[in-house]
């Protein structure tokens, strides 16, 4: 019995188990199907749950919304988009209305924990604005520590003569970053410390860093970082839900 194509490539044929050895030969596999369980414990829950209703005009908001960042106001411009994505206007609504009770969901989902879990996680996520001379020799290191403190030479001076790194350019001043993505060995030393304290020297990645803490920045539940922990915990409920599954591949 011939096998029925999953797709055609100039002409060619491709099987659904064809398609799969594919994405398997990449290492994109488990990825591809994540995304297929994902999706389908979503249209489970949009279909069976009965606190995800969207009010009308929240949907027409969401479609005007789409079209005027989009810039399809114009309605010949948004029907040959329509068109250009294979997609009725009913299909573009109903993905409008989707992707709003998907966000509802994530917010009953995540909101009775979503406090709790930025308490816990609040310590790696409070930024720090920091200055830093990084070299690549011990001795180095030490004796710019000694100019510092004992000869009274300016932070600023030294790291922009003698850091190897690029911000040497703005006097050894980095932006603003979380704990949790400071290098382990950074973090320890910079966790708690008051501003303008020389830090260090410490060794990362063969290198040696001075460090100077010049303000704190306390995470605050609001924003964009309220929206990364909802999809954080959000994807941890997607986790949690798909270990629940039988799930069984019948392609061979």
């Amino acid at each position: 019995m011939e096998t029925e194509s999953f797709l055609t490539i100039d002409n060619q044929p491709i099987s659904l188990s064809q398609a799969l050895s594919y994405l398997r030969a990449t290492g994109d596999l488990q990825t591809f199907l994540l995304k297929i369980i994902r999706q389908h414990i979503l249209e489970i829950e949009l279909k069976t749950r009965h606190d995800l209703e969207i009010d009308l005009s929240l949907i027409e908001q969401a479609v005007l919304d789409f079209r005027l960042v989009n810039q399809l106001a114009d309605p010949d411009q948004f029907q040959s988009w329509l068109q250009s994505q294979s997609l009725s206007y009913d299909d573009f609504r109903h993905q409008i209305a989707a992707g709003l009770r998907i966000e509802k969901l994530k917010s009953v989902v995540t909101t009775p924990a979503l406090e709790q879990y930025f308490i816990q996680e609040k310590p790696l996520l409070d930024q720090v604005v920091i200055s830093r001379i990084v070299v690549d020799n011990l001795d180095l290191a030490v004796e710019l520590q000694h100019q510092i403190l004992d000869d009274g030479k300016l932070f600023e001076h030294i790291a922009k003569e003698h850091s190897i790194t690029s911000d040497s350019l703005t006097n050894g001043m980095i932006g603003a970053i979380s704990l949790g993505q400071l290098p382990e060995s950074v973090r320890n030393i910079v966790m708690d410390a008051p501003p303008s304290v020389l830090l260090g020297p410490v060794e990362h990645e063969g290198n040696y860093i001075l460090l100077r803490v010049e303000r704190w920045l306390p995470a605050n539940l609001e924003g964009q970082l309220k929206q990364q922990l909802q999809e954080k915990l959000f994807d941890q409920w997607l986790q949690e839900k798909a270990a629940k599954l039988a799930i069984k591949m019948h392609v061979d």
